[in-house]
């Protein structure tokens, strides 16, 4: 009787080498290629074909392309199988040890083929043979590979050294006939071409298929033994994962947990146990657009032309355009890919390194590596435009003015509680004057509420932190006595900001409070090298470059308010500084911490650096470049916010980490709300600013802060703090982040002023109590 083998299909992959064709969203596996359907589908047909035995056959999948899988494998019977989908992507060794778990748990000690789903291979009958030549090895103990001989020196793929014929014993101690298997030497990555060729000259090297056979029992001894955290916190996952008639759903905060590694670096380098099978059949991964030139029909002159394409007198080149028209004459050898937005050229031989392209892309931050454009896709401006303004104008700011006021001591409440109630918090400087501020902004985007009074109740209570010099005091205490009397520079920038906007929404104090906080500053606070500000008045050995991003965007508000060019002299020497010493253009990273010489800190501090940051100094940085016409700080906008999309979101949520290190490793895992919404502003910034249409990146970052900010708040509040693993772990709505929502949402509703919207369903205030009420639990 034939063995059970379960079938894993890896599904999880984007597949980039094909880029600009394969992203992201839409990765290799689900295209079709030749005509015959999707990779994916192609590769489950051919693990159906298996003629004898039970055959369970299961996609392991991303939980993103969940529907895509739906329909793609409609009618097809999995023969006791499904889907598996992983909420985050966690390299090869998660997914082999959940396929081993899973056949442990449904066949006890089974066999299990690993096959990935984007490869093409000849014939289904030779597939078969192949994997069946492997069995009696497997079932000895042996973890099985495939390897294909080589037809030529390809630097794309990895090897197996293969050694002497493998003799085997069953558990009875009797010999077992596996005729053409060999024992593995060593794997090795892929080579430069010199070392390929050698490898073709020999009868020892293989190309390494990715295909593997195993008994599960002997997986599992591989990760106790070499990597046995892997596999205890798969069998976590998978003991408490969701299932249903649409599959097995890996919950995020256990699978999240799990390295990510691949099981050739994890398991396979480790193990001595293995043997090759020698592949009967003809393969390709199609990991370049070379690879897919060989293995597709051609014409008479060695073309593959697809879709709407004109060739003349062009040989053994690949031709294909999936939008507009595409014409090529006289080309040789080379390979041209055109889709609606983007176009690749190469030699055919070269086309592998098209991962380089993608590499600079995603370092830039451009959504061409993550987003086809298709019509039934496209999310139009203004998406998210009528549930912000609500929020805004119905929630917050009637919410906000009411249970955000102290109306016993004056000012502004710190924080409160997600039921509204104060929390009795020292009163600092720059919560006060952002919220005057904020009620500014409003006034001036049409708010009908009582933002006068709002604005004239805030100042009057920053007058009681006046100090003896004339500055404005850090910190209050609830009933507006001082707390903490030091002259702050980041609060002075905040105070600074708030005066403008005050002093253009009509209040009468504003312009003199202004007059006399700039007079503070350039006297007490202004480095008399005329190297930037000071962190305070006594000053301090350690310098930070976000009180000056803050006294930047003070400066070019007093310029829009008044016009003073003054004031924006004031803001180039920041931006000198900013060229000079807080930007590291090997990195594309902003420095946070500074020396008293501007010298990165010593030890982590130098090290620090807040994706937030980048967005925010990415938006002042355009807004400066349009008045003062330095057009070359566009580019470093654009790198400062390709740094902090490539380096500094969490892949599982999509938000913005607290801090990673200037080489992208994640040192505050806590994503806070505030970098989002500046995300936003500098998307707004960047749209078309010599650059690609980022409207699309736009409404998905809003659609991001709704998702994990605002939506599972109490109405009008915000949930301040996700993290890594897409939890709440707030306790309060601090004030602070006030200021930064209504800007960006602000700038969001003048962005897309006129844009046709449809609708969106918004709960009356009700039922949004109602939707909120599991997030206060699990706040608590």
């Amino acid at each position: 009787m034939a063995e059970r083998i379960s079938c894993f299909v890896m599904s999880g992959g984007v597949g980039s080498r094909l880029w600009p064709l394969s992203r992201e969203d839409n990765p290799k596996q689900f295209h079709d290629l030749s005509g015959d359907g999707s990779m994916l589908v192609k590769t489950v047909r051919r693990l159906k074909a298996r003629e004898t035995g039970h055959t369970p056959i299961h996609v392991i999948a991303a939980e993103r392309n969940a529907e895509r899988i739906r329909t793609d494998l409609a009618g097809l019977d999995f023969s006791g199988g499904g889907p598996v989908f992983e909420p985050v992507g966690r390299n090869t060794a998660a997914a082999v040890a959940i396929a081993a778990l899973h056949t442990i748990a449904s066949h006890g000690d089974g066999m299990v083929l690993i096959v990935p789903s984007d490869h093409v291979i000849s014939t289904d009958r030779d597939f078969w043979e192949s994997v069946e030549a492997g069995v009696p090895a497997a079932q000895a103990g042996q973890v099985v590979v495939f390897g294909m001989k080589p037809m030529r020196p390809e630097t794309g793929y990895g090897y197996i050294e293969a050694g002497e014929a493998f003799a085997a014993q069953d558990r009875a101690g009797n010999g077992v006939d596996c005729p053409g298997v060999r024992r593995v030497v060593r794997f090795v990555e892929k080579p430069d071409a010199e070392t390929a060729a050698r490898y073709v000259a020999t009868s020892d090297f293989f190309w390494n298929t990715g295909i593997f056979l195993f008994r599960a029992s002997v997986i599992r001894a591989a990760f106790l033994r070499h990597h046995r955290d892997i596999w205890l916190h798969a069998e976590r996952a998978l003991d408490i994962a969701v299932r249903d008639l649409s599959g097995i759903w890996l919950p995020l905060e256990a699978y999240a947990s799990i390295p990510s590694i691949s099981v050739d670096y994890a398991i396979m380098e480790h193990l001595c146990n293995i043997a090759m099978v020698p592949a009967g059949f003809r393969w390709s991964d199609l990991g370049s657009w070379q690879s897919l030139l060989e293995a597709s029909p051609t014409d008479e002159r060695g073309n593959v032309v697809t879709g709407d394409v004109v060739a003349i007198d062009c040989e053994r080149s690949y031709l294909r355009s999936s939008g507009r028209l595409l014409s090529a004459v006289g080309l040789r050898d080379v390979a041209v890919v055109a889709t609606d937005d983007a176009t690749f050229v190469a030699p055919v031989a070269e086309s592998q390194n098209v991962r380089h392209v993608v590499e600079q892309l995603e370092k830039w931050g451009r959504l061409e590596v993550k987003f086809t454009p298709a019509h039934d896709r496209v999310v139009l401006p203004g998406a998210w435009r009528q549930r912000v303004a609500h929020w805004l104008f119905e929630e917050t700011l009637p919410r906000w003015s009411t249970a955000g006021v102290d109306e016993r001591h004056g000012g502004f409440h710190e924080a409160v509680a997600f039921d509204g109630t104060p929390l009795g918090k020292p009163k600092r400087m720059r919560t006060m004057a952002r919220q005057v501020y904020a009620y500014s902004v409003a006034r001036l985007r049409g708010w009908d509420g009582p933002a006068d009074e709002l604005i004239a109740h805030g100042i009057a209570f920053m007058e009681k932190g006046r100090t003896q010099r004339g500055g404005w005091a850090r910190t209050l205490n609830v009933d507006g006595s001082i707390a903490d009397p030091c002259e702050d520079a980041y609060d002075h920038a905040c105070v600074l900001l708030a005066f403008a906007w005050a002093h253009r929404a009509g209040n009468r104090d504003a312009l003199a409070r202004g007059g006399e906080a700039m007079a503070f500053v350039e006297t007490w606070l202004e480095d008399e090298r005329l190297t930037g500000f000071l962190e305070t008045c006594d000053g301090t050995d350690l310098r930070r470059s976000n009180p000056h991003m803050h006294m930047l965007e003070a400066f070019l508000a007093w310029h829009e308010v008044t016009g003073e060019r003054g004031y924006l002299r004031r803001a180039a020497r920041i931006v000198d500084l900013f060229r000079t010493h807080f930007f590291d253009p090997e990195s594309w990273t902003l420095g946070e911490y500074f020396d008293n010489e501007w010298k990165p800190a010593q030890g982590g501090q130098g090290l620090w650096t807040e994706p937030g940051h980048h967005f925010e100094w990415a938006s002042l940085l355009v807004d400066f470049a349009a008045r003062s016409k330095q057009s070359d700080l566009i580019r470093y906008a654009r790198k400062l916010y390709a740094s902090a999309v490539a380096n500094g979101l969490n892949r599982a949520t999509g938000l913005a980490y607290g801090a990673v290190s200037r080489d992208g490793l994640p040192l505050d895992l806590i994503s806070r709300s505030w970098p989002q919404t500046e995300a936003i502003k500098a998307a707004i910034a960047l749209d078309r600013a010599d650059g690609p249409d980022l409207k699309p990146e736009i409404e998905a970052r809003v659609a991001r802060l709704f998702r994990w900010h605002i939506d599972p708040a109490p109405t009008g509040f915000w949930i301040d703090r996700i993290d890594e693993r897409g939890r709440a772990v707030a306790s309060e709505v601090p004030a602070s982040i006030f200021y930064h929502l209504v800007t960006a949402l602000m700038q969001y509703l003048d962005k897309t002023e006129g844009a046709l919207v449809h609708p969106l369903p918004v709960a009356d205030k009700g039922q949004a109590q109602e939707t909120a009420r599991p997030a206060l639990r699990e706040i608590a």
